[in-house]
Parts: structure tokens; sequence; C-alpha cells
């Protein structure tokens, strides 16, 4: 049976588990908030913790807090930022609109921590939150996780991909498939070409994650209650500012307006909508991939993905397109979360927004798998990927739109005819040509070479 020890708070007393290092103000959040069973993710818990070690360290630096505490709670905090005391930290994401509850339980867990380890009485309110508010503690914890991560998982996830892409494209050069717009035959392509569409987005991707992070580096530490800095002293957010970068080689810095980033997430609604947009590069290139591998035999059948597992329960042999399904629902989660993320920041109330759990939350989320998704792709996809030459050459022989690279020669009207009965007749375009129009063999091989097509330009 679970033994129970008496707390206290300012609202009176409270009994907490007994091996719980959380006091009251935590178990009054775990009793009013029985809502998801979802608590605040490890990225967030890493910043918490990187926070509260800066707060301390920059109040020592000031003169305002006991070097011994100091050095105790900074313990502890590595204990936080290292995981260790994850289980510690049970609050639902959906709890008060400002992450109170997730700032006291972090202030609780590293106060009681620090009490027990130094011998002092180290407290959550006085020493571990001293200089800060909850609402400027868990917007700088917002900003500072998202940076962390899209500088140490995300971006170099989608450098990774673009790379193999990049990598396969360059041994498909000389592979010159059927153009598709509509769905439709459209004019050639090198699956080289094909890909590099794949490696400008995510290039481009990179770039407007990069383009958005200045502004999540800016943080509202030292804003303290409503952005006036009320009880922290002057240097003390750029005191913090310098820690969180030295600990982290990421460049942080006090906020241009505290007022600003306190009562909005604009910069943290900008980062989403990039991810959004990243999310809907992915899934365009995930669709491309299953269209491409259909099959094997009634579809386009282009290229073969690596075959990781059965793909029916009932239906011997088959074998599904699974990594790219897999990121195709990220992205719609990721497309979710945005949404969400939208909302939420609408929800900034004069000085405060209340809905900064919701952000963290989805946020790091989108980042997360992202991450993950993009590596999946590279690996378990487009590395692995062979192409099947005899589907691609079949098709493009008998592709009537070919018939286009005639226009200039023989006009529209002619090569929409020449199309229609090569297709009707399934014929390649170049035999039907040669008995409706009066062009040479060695012309029509000319002007109608796939691989020339795909070159481009006009030949004069």
């Amino acid at each position: 049976m679970t033994r129970f020890r008496t707390e206290s708070d300012s609202m009176g007393e409270l009994q907490v588990p007994e091996d719980a290092s959380y006091g009251a103000q935590t178990q009054r959040a775990i009793l009013n908030f029985p809502v998801s069973g979802l608590c605040m993710p490890r990225a967030f818990l890493n910043a918490l913790g990187l926070v509260k070690q800066a707060c301390a360290r920059a109040n020592r630096d000031l003169g305002a807090l006991d070097a011994d505490i100091c050095e105790a709670i900074t313990t502890v905090c590595d204990d936080v930022i290292n995981g260790v005391l994850d289980d510690q930290f049970p609050v639902d994401i959906f709890q008060t609109g400002s992450g109170t509850s997730t700032n006291m339980n972090a202030n609780e867990v590293i106060a009681h921590l620090a009490s027990a380890s130094s011998g002092s009485n180290v407290h959550p309110n006085d020493h571990v939150n001293m200089s800060q508010s909850s609402n400027d503690v868990i917007p700088s914890c917002i900003h500072v996780s998202a940076a962390i991560t899209c500088a140490y998982d995300l971006i170099p996830a989608l450098e990774h991909l673009r790379t193999i892409i990049d990598k396969k494209a360059q041994s498909l050069e000389d592979v010159v498939t059927t153009g598709r717009t509509h769905l439709m035959d459209a004019m050639p392509i090198t699956l080289a070409q094909e890909m590099s569409g794949w490696s400008a987005q995510i290039n481009s991707g990179i770039a407007r994650i990069k383009n958005a992070l200045p502004d999540m580096q800016q943080l509202a530490i030292g804003g303290t209650a409503v952005g006036t800095g009320i009880n922290a002293p002057k240097e003390f957010g750029s005191k913090v500012c310098q820690h969180l970068s030295d600990e982290t080689d990421v460049d942080f810095a006090p906020a241009d307006n505290r007022f600003e980033v306190m009562s909005s997430q604009d910069a943290a609604v900008a980062l989403s909508g990039q991810l959004k947009t990243l999310a809907v590069s992915l899934m365009k290139i995930a669709n491309d991939l299953r269209w491409m591998n259909s099959g094997p035999l009634a579809g386009i059948g282009e290229i073969s993905l690596p075959a990781l597992q059965p793909g029916s329960s009932i239906m011997p042999g088959k074998v599904n397109p699974v990594i790219p399904e897999s990121v195709a629902m990220v992205c719609a989660r990721v497309i979710g979360n945005d949404s969400a993320i939208t909302i939420a920041g609408q929800s900034g109330n004069f000085q405060l927004n209340v809905m900064l759990p919701l952000v963290a939350y989805d946020l790091l989320q989108s980042i997360d798998i992202l991450s993950s998704a993009a590596r999946l792709l590279a690996d378990e996809a487009i590395e692995g990927f062979t192409v099947n030459h005899e589907n691609i050459d079949q098709a493009l022989a008998k592709n009537p739109i070919l018939v286009t690279a005639l226009n200039r020669v023989i006009g529209y009207e002619l090569g929409a005819k020449i199309a229609k009965r090569a297709y009707a007749e399934g014929r390649a375009v170049i035999d039907v040509a040669s008995e409706m129009t009066e062009l040479s063999a060695e012309d029509l091989q000319r002007i109608l070479s796939p691989a020339e097509l795909t070159k481009g330009g006009v030949e004069e």
C-alpha cells in the first residue's frame, strides 16, 4: 500500500506519496487535472532543468543566492536535465494555462532533493524560483526546448535526408521515365530530376526552420509576472541567457520586448507553421514513393521499395510501402498540431498566453516525430529502393505525349491526331509519326529521343 506524508502550501495541508520528491502544489495539480495521462515531454523537462540551473547560477552571480544553495540546486538540476527524475513530473499537460503547476512541480522536486543532499533548507519559491515567475519560466522553456531540438535533432535529420536523396539521384541520372501531371502521362523526366525536386523541398524546409529560430532564441526570462521584471535584478535575464548559451552552444538572449513573448506565442506559431510546411513537403515525397512503388503488376511499378514486413494478414506475399505510410501519418499529425498551436497562440489575454503547456507539447512532438520520420524515409525507403527498368522503358516507349516535341515542326493539331492514334493502337509515337508525317526516321529519332527531351530547350 502507498504510504503518505503530510505536506503544506499556502492553501493548507495535503497528503503526498511518501516516496515522491514533489510537494503539495504538485499533488493538487495531480488531483485537479486527471485529463489525458500525457505529461510534459523529455525535451521540455531537459529545458526546464537547464533554465532552473541557469537561474540559480545567475542569482548566485548577482549575490542574491548563497553559493552552497546554488550548488545544491544545480546538482539536482543535472538530474532533471538528464532524465533521472522524469517520473517526478506527473502533471498532465491539460493543466493551468500558464504551466504554473509544472513550474512548481520543478521547484518542489529541486528544493526537496537539494535540501536532502545539502542539509540546507532549500525553499521551492524563495530559492529555486528566485527572480522568476511561471509566466516567464514556461515561455522560456518552450523556446529553449524547441531551439535545442531543432538544432540538434531536426536540422541534422533533414540534412541527412537531403544527402541520401542527392546520393540516390546521382546514381539515377541516366534513368529516363515518364513524367506525370494530373497523374496522367506527360513529357519525359529523369529520376534524378524528379528527386532533385525532393531535395530542393527539404533544402527549403531547412532554410525556413533556420529563419524561424532566431525568434525562438529570444527568451522571456527576467520578465517575471507580467513582463516588468518585478522582483528580479535588472541583469538577471542576461545572466540566465549567458549561462544557457554556454551550456547548450545555442545562442540565447533576453527578448527585445518581454511583454510580447509572455503575452503571445507568435514565435512558436511561426516555427510551427514552418514545421507544417515541412510536413507538407515530406507527405508529397512519401506519396510519390507510394505511387512509384505501386503494383507490382497493376500499378506504376517504377521502383521497388525495400521489403520490410509482411503486408497482409490474409494475402500471402503482399508487401506494402510501410515507411512512406508511416511518414504520411507523421505529417498529418504535425499539420493537426499546427492547427492546435495556432488556436493556442490566439489565447493570449492581456499579459499572458494561457495555453502554454499545449504549445509546448504539440510543438515538441512535431519536431520529434519529423526528426524520426526524416531519418526513416532516408534510410529505410529512399536509400534502398531499386529501379524497375523494364516497366519504365515499356511505358516510356508508348507514351503518346512524346509527340509534344513535334509541335514546332508539325503543329499541335496533327500532333494530337498522332498521339490519339498511338494510344488507341497501343503503338509507339515514333512509329505512328513516321506514317503520318514526312519526317525522316533520323529526324524522328533525334526529335523524339526521351533522353534529349529531358534536357529542355528548343533545337532550332
